[in-house]
């Protein structure tokens, strides 16, 4: 079975009034990962291998692997893009539920440590990729980066509660080469921290 574009939980004019305005979303969701999708599928109808296997499974299965490097990307943005569509939210952007605050007080020290740490990590990926907030293997909270089409369940670090993608095509319209401005506003009117609460309370 092929691998589907996911649709928006929100629509596409949904995060303009947060920073995120319609023509970013409609390109980013519409065109990019619809390229990834694409991309994804094609190596698939081609390689005997892949067929049957998940997405996890397929990110797993050509990790570490060269020659299989564009399944590997391709994989790796189609599964980081469908967190990050459900880490924003147009209605409780930048709220922080109790039980996911008192865990990032617990274990960054405070919020805004917190953010300090995500916003360097995010700021500090050269080029393209993504910066994340993970649950670590010793039940910690624990924020990491990952250039391109990596992520947490490719590195095996943890994982992820949060993922932001950090590639110029995700705020060049709206925040032009200020990818801090762009990273703040998302921590502070975008993020949708009760998905991050709801996948932490699973673990």
């Amino acid at each position: 079975m092929a691998f589907e574009l996911p649709s928006l939980p929100y629509s596409h004019n949904a995060l303009a009034s947060r920073g995120m305005c319609q023509e970013t979303l409609e390109l980013h969701h519409g065109k990019h990962h619809q390229a990834y999708v694409t991309a994804l599928n094609g190596f698939v109808e081609k390689q005997t291998d892949l067929q049957g296997k998940t997405l996890e499974e397929i990110i797993h299965f050509v990790k570490n692997k060269p020659d299989l490097a564009p399944v590997f990307n391709n994989a790796g943005q189609h599964w980081n893009h469908m967190l990050f569509w459900s880490c924003m939210s147009p209605t409780d952007g930048g709220k922080i539920p109790g039980k996911l605050e008192a865990k990032l007080i617990e274990d960054f020290g405070s919020v805004d440590k917190f953010k300090e740490t995500f916003k360097t990590a995010a700021t500090t990926q050269f080029g393209s990729g993504w910066a994340w907030l993970i649950v670590k293997a010793d039940g910690k909270l624990g924020v990491t980066k990952t250039p391109n089409g990596s992520n947490p369940l490719a590195t095996g670090e943890g994982h992820a509660l949060l993922g932001l993608d950090v590639w110029e095509h995700s705020y060049y319209l709206d925040f032009r080469n200020r990818r801090p401005d762009y990273v703040t506003n998302w921590l502070d009117r975008i993020c949708n921290y009760q998905h991050a609460e709801d996948l932490m309370r699973r673990r």
